[in-house]
């Protein structure tokens, strides 16, 4: 069954929604390296910027899976897609645990002299990518070739069936 098209509401939904991905991509990057505009205050990892780039993310993560969600227009879900759906919400879960470690209790080092470690960028790293595996996955699927081939079929022999029960 072929997808409907988007209309002009949906198609303006997706262009705000993946504009606030790449606002939220801007503002992940600030908050990784915030010396790019000259933020840079101290030579820790502090709070604010932590919750910048983590509010980021969740703009970027946001952004992409309702533009997907619009994108996807009424389509039934299968198990990919609601495994994509699960994996984008625990990717965000992992960064947001290795990036608040040390600020929460479960990191090594005390709060007046925090860094982010090497740990803590592994474990960032590995809830990014496990988020951008969910988007992957939770991407509308197109009909493949064969299916296409195989629905003409059906319809073509469907309607020389008819014809012949119609000479009959």
């Amino acid at each position: 069954m072929p997808n409907p098209k988007l209309s002009r509401f949906q198609a303006f939904w997706v262009r705000i929604w993946m504009s606030s991905v790449l606002v939220g991509l801007f503002l992940f990057v600030i908050g990784v390296n915030p010396d790019m505009i000259s933020m840079d205050r101290s030579p820790v990892v502090g709070f604010v910027q932590v919750g910048v780039w983590l509010f980021g993310l969740a703009l970027m993560f946001i952004g992409a899976y309702a533009a997907l969600r619009i994108l996807r227009n009424k389509r039934p879900l299968s198990l990919r897609a609601e495994i994509g759906e699960r994996l984008i919400a625990t990717g965000y879960v992992v960064a947001a645990a290795a990036s608040l470690a040390d600020f929460i209790g479960i990191g090594s080092h005390e709060i007046p002299e925090l860094i982010f470690g090497p740990i803590q960028i592994i474990g960032l790293i590995v809830g990014i990518v496990t988020a951008v595996l969910g988007i992957v996955l939770y991407w509308p699927r197109q009909e493949r070739e064969a299916e296409k081939i195989d629905d003409r079929n059906q319809s073509e022999s469907s309607e020389n069936q008819e014809e012949y029960e119609g000479l009959v």
